[in-house]
């Protein structure tokens, strides 16, 4: 099985500081693709084909994930929308969205790959449906198959290093860890299990996927380090969904240049941002 490098034990402690970069990749890399937008957006929930376009415009994204099931399920309007997605200047990542079970997800990306004409695949395989968490065993069993068969997987996961080991072993090379359930816009609930992920894997290109719902919590996720963030229903529910998705494409780029710039570290105690030493007016007393 294929393994990917993976820190040393004794410099694990890298996971309780801020990550940092040492040069400047705006561009990123996804499997055999380079875009220049750290931004993917989701196509589902928007209240018109017209409002949807022009999000995906405001937001400078140049990948938009699209459900195959959610669409197949209307054959005529699902064709006509996926004829509208595929007349934009983007790549298009096909999801597994709603496939409880691997052969579900596998069937599913077969039919995706067919239709757009893709290797990509965003596979979800859902284990409980109030909290919509990912299925990991059914997860690494999908992503195997699909990856023998030739796909490049994006595979939606928890933030568990031994799943994300094991889904690199099943041969992906890029991880989408979640970062708050699908649809609660609660942003980066666990950040400390994300930073730690973020450290564990430095040289994999890892998305936070779900649970984003302001533009803050997008860069907060980019500010961490993550290559990229995953998100649909934060705008599409906005009041302005165009508004919102600009909002979240300046958010992505703010927290991708700090992060390159590199973030300074948190204290526990106060440090003076002005010396006292040398200024003026200093010690006043003996100057009289």
């Amino acid at each position: 099985m294929r393994r990917r490098p993976q820190a040393k034990i004794e410099e694990m402690n890298i996971i309780d500081r801020m990550p940092t970069s040492t040069e400047n990749t705006s561009a990123l890399t996804l499997y055999d693709r380079s875009v220049t937008s750290r931004l993917l957006l989701g196509t589902a929930q928007y209240p018109s084909p017209d409002i949807l376009g022009a999000s995906v415009a405001s937001s400078g994204s140049s990948i938009v994930t699209v459900s195959l099931r959610r669409e197949r399920a209307d054959s005529g309007a699902g064709d006509r929308f996926f004829d509208l997605i595929r007349s934009w200047d983007v790549h298009v990542l096909p999801n597994t969205a709603g496939c409880r079970t691997s052969k579900e997800a596998i069937n599913t990306a077969l039919m995706a790959r067919e239709l757009f004409e893709t290797s990509w695949v965003k596979l979800e395989v859902i284990a409980n449906d109030d909290t919509l968490q990912p299925d990991v065993f059914g997860l690494v069993e999908a992503a195997g198959e699909l990856s023998r068969q030739g796909f490049q997987v994006f595979p939606y996961t928890t933030e568990d290093l031994g799943v994300a080991e094991r889904l690199m072993a099943a041969g992906c090379d890029v991880l989408m860890p979640w970062g708050a359930p699908i649809g609660t816009a609660r942003g980066l609930a666990n950040p400390y299990a994300l930073r730690t992920m973020r450290n564990y894997f430095p040289g994999v290109p890892l998305s936070v996927d779900a649970g984003i719902g302001a533009p803050s919590h997008a860069m907060q996720a980019m500010e961490m380090g993550f290559d990229a963030v995953l998100l649909n229903t934060a705008v599409a529910k906005a009041d302005n969904p165009e508004r919102m998705a600009e909002a979240f494409g300046h958010a992505v780029t703010a927290g991708r240049e700090a992060f390159e710039a590199g973030l300074m570290e948190p204290r526990d105690m106060a440090a003076p941002s002005t010396p006292v030493a040398g200024t003026p007016f200093f010690d006043l007393d003996q100057t009289s």
